[in-house]
């Protein structure tokens, strides 16, 4: 079974709606790099991976656009910074969009630019692809062999071009015959794991339970649990890891508990320019995401909100970063730099 988030077809990218997900599984199709910017914002498609090929594919669009431009290249570099801003946290934004200005840079013409910008985004979807299900062989090597795995958020197929980072390691375990039930958070405000990870496991027959993100720690204390796995949308060089709000309260937790605490991202999620988490940039979002749910009220009118879509969990309270490349242990920087290198 393949889900493909994100689809290239008749000179449009198509986005699987993730917002409308479970109830519909409608695609949208999208002409317009600033469509595709807004879309992002809007969490028709998240994940730091998926983000990092849809703006791939808006650089083409946004192409399409500095084409009828008298200087093309300064119309592209202006419409890259349109989409740059489009989500300040995930490090796969900024860099798929240098690398494809970076390619348009060298063609000499703008339809030759338009050409290698569109092979170079379908060759980033396919590369993800790859890169996650080794990503899984190696993450099947750390993890323990039966017992809980509990994830936060959605870092499966829907996240990435059609595998996953933390559920691809889950798929990969599923498919090697290892005894595991898996735990779902639910993952508020956005419900990430009610909607979409629990989706994904329900089509692919993995045995999983959801839990509200405040039975964590209930679980881990009863033994349910024996090990955590996590995305990232942004690692830092020293393995300082930004992911989706209250991933930081898990690794507190199984930090306590002694239970490992594993984070399954590729390699262009490190930021390596960024030497620890302090610097990272946590978009704070709309109030009304906390307010409401579902389209109901779940609050007072008005009443003050505090809504950072990520937090940061220390390198210290990580086990192991697992990528394309292998797994990266402590001490993290030199783990992650050996993979790099």
């Amino acid at each position: 079974m393949q889900i493909r988030p994100i689809r290239w077809q008749d000179d449009a990218l198509e986005l699987l709606d993730q917002r409308r997900l479970p109830q519909e599984e409608i695609y949208l199709a999208l002409r317009d790099y600033r469509a595709v910017g807004q879309a992002i914002r809007d969490m028709v498609v998240r994940g730091a991976p998926a983000i990092g090929i849809t703006a791939a594919f808006a650089m083409v669009l946004a192409m399409d656009h500095a084409a009828a431009q008298s200087d093309w290249r300064h119309a592209l570099r202006s419409a890259a910074e349109e989409l740059r801003a489009a989500r300040p946290t995930a490090v796969n934004l900024a860099w798929a969009i240098d690398r494809q200005l970076a390619l348009a840079e060298h063609c000499k013409d703008a339809a030759g630019a338009r050409a290698a910008l569109l092979a170079a985004a379908e060759q980033l979807l396919i590369q993800d692809i790859a890169d996650n299900q080794r990503m899984g062989q190696f993450g099947v090597q750390v993890l323990p062999d039966r017992g809980g795995i509990l994830t936060h958020c959605n870092t499966g197929s829907l996240a990435t071009g059609g595998y996953g980072t933390a559920l691809g390691v889950i798929r990969a375990g599923i498919a090697a015959g290892r005894d595991w039930q898996i735990y779902a958070d639910e993952t508020r405000p956005w419900l990430q794991g009610a909607r979409l990870t629990a989706w994904e496991l329900q089509k692919e027959g993995i045995p999983f339970s959801l839990n509200v993100d405040a039975a964590a720690g209930h679980l881990m204390a009863t033994g349910c649990i024996q090990a955590v796995i996590v995305g990232a949308d942004r690692i830092a060089a020293n393995g300082d890891a930004a992911n989706k709000i209250g991933t930081y309260s898990l690794a507190v937790l199984a930090h306590y508990h002694q239970i490992p605490f594993f984070v399954a991202a590729p390699l262009s999620t490190v930021d390596f320019a960024m030497s620890d988490g302090s610097q990272i940039v946590i978009e704070e979002r709309a109030a009304d995401e906390v307010r409401n749910c579902g389209g109901q009220a779940m609050a007072p009118a008005g009443v003050a909100v505090r809504n950072p879509a990520f937090d940061v969990t220390p390198a210290k309270l990580i086990a192991g970063i697992i990528t394309e490349r292998g797994v990266a242990q402590a001490p993290l920087r030199e783990g992650l730099a050996a993979l790099r290198g």
